[in-house]
């Protein structure tokens, strides 16, 4: 059974740091995207980064190039998600999902087969 689960929300204030982690269970390392996506109240889940099954290339959605990182260790089967000068804008429910059909690069939601739980992240003003 797969399972994600990710880790690392919480409340910070706006120009702080945070990092988020999402272990990977049930999938072969090295076999899946990862992709981070965010949710706010009442809007749509949105993308906020992915990178390739071997690390190898990394896409950013333009409100948080610069400011946010996503990486990934095989070893661990674990992906990261380095967030530093954080804005309000940013506050949301963060979800990592892996996609074992597109281990390269999945064009959106649909193209990711599991899901994790989901972490919230608030930024205070």
């Amino acid at each position: 059974q797969v399972q994600l689960v990710e880790s690392g929300g919480g409340l910070v204030q706006a120009g702080g740091s945070l990092r988020l982690s999402c272990a990977v269970f049930g999938l072969t390392a090295g076999s899946y995207a990862t992709g981070w996506f965010r949710q706010a109240p009442g809007q749509e889940r949105e993308f906020v980064a992915d990178i390739r099954w071997n690390g190898g290339r990394t896409r950013n959605v333009a409100s948080v190039k610069g400011r946010f990182t996503i990486s990934r260790d095989n070893t661990e089967n674990t992906v990261y998600l380095q967030m530093n000068t954080l804005k309000p804008e940013d506050t949301a429910v963060y979800y990592c999902a892996a996609s074992s059909r597109n281990v390269n690069t999945p064009s959106g939601v649909n193209e990711y087969d599991y899901w994790g739980q989901g972490t919230q992240v608030t930024v205070s003003s």
